[in-house]
């Protein structure tokens, strides 16, 4: 909603800022990962950031990204609990692309948190680790930018099912931009192939979705691909890309057997 002089009320941007991003979301709703980034370089510069979380699908993102811009900005989350061939991905990232990938991370430690908290908050109360561990430092890594680029896909999970290529991002107050969310996971791998992309050895061991050691399993032949986060409860999200209850598709609410 905007007031009479056009300035944004509550948490969305001005009417006719959401009039541009819609647009942009319609125009780009069929195209290019790639033609997705370049718009999204040309309208940003370096206002804009890449997220990743070195999954299959934020290693693509950053090799189409740097063909494109070479000095692109990218960050990753570290939660203190990452596998250790998740950091050394990293690192091989950064050689491969001669890019130097941001971390951010609470100030935190793992044995404060479990004097604070408890031990395996992970377990007791995974809500609150994932905040303070991922959401807050994510809060400081988009401090000072216009948007920021993700990898997810709408076929990974209900939560993102109703994603679009562009939007407003309430949670975080700028603009969304989500290359890949029409591709599926086989677009994700062939591309991979195709250009000789590294990726985690962990994918090729059973585990297609990979976050912390504590939260993350490999899955059995059948299940979902993000079956293996948080395994045994009802979160499959960290947070980060929570969505408005207003911007819940009636397919998902269908799903979530709220309407008939």
């Amino acid at each position: 909603m905007a007031d009479a002089e056009g300035k944004s009320i509550g948490i969305g941007p001005a009417a006719a800022e959401i009039k541009r991003i819609e647009a942009a979301a319609d125009f780009l709703d069929g195209a290019a990962p790639t033609a997705t980034l370049s718009w999204a370089f040309e309208q940003f510069q370096n206002r804009l950031t890449i997220a990743t979380g070195f999954g299959a699908e934020g290693v693509a993102l950053i090799d189409m990204a740097v063909k494109l811009n070479p000095v692109i900005d990218v960050f990753f989350l570290d939660t203190g609990f990452l596998f250790p061939e998740t950091y050394e991905l990293r690192q091989r990232l950064e050689e491969r692309y001669q890019i130097q990938i941001r971390e951010f991370k609470t100030d935190i430690t793992p044995a404060q948190q479990e004097q604070r908290f408890g031990p395996k908050l992970w377990s007791t109360n995974p809500d609150l680790c994932c905040r303070l561990r991922k959401l807050e430092p994510l809060r400081d890594a988009l401090q000072g930018r216009d948007a920021w680029v993700t990898a997810i896909r709408q076929d990974q999970t209900i939560e993102r099912s109703n994603a679009r290529v562009v939007e407003w991002d309430y949670q975080w107050r700028l603009v969304k931009i989500n290359p890949l969310v029409h591709w599926s996971k086989q677009q994700v791998w062939e591309y991979i192939e195709k250009n000789s992309v590294p990726f985690n050895p962990l994918h090729e061991r059973g585990y297609p979705s990979i976050g912390c050691t504590h939260c993350t399993q490999p899955i059995r032949e059948g299940d979902g691909e993000r079956s293996g986060r948080w395994a045994g409860l009802a979160k499959k999200e960290c947070g980060m890309h929570r969505r408005p209850p207003a911007f819940i598709s009636r397919t998902e609410m269908v799903r979530r057997k709220h309407l008939t």
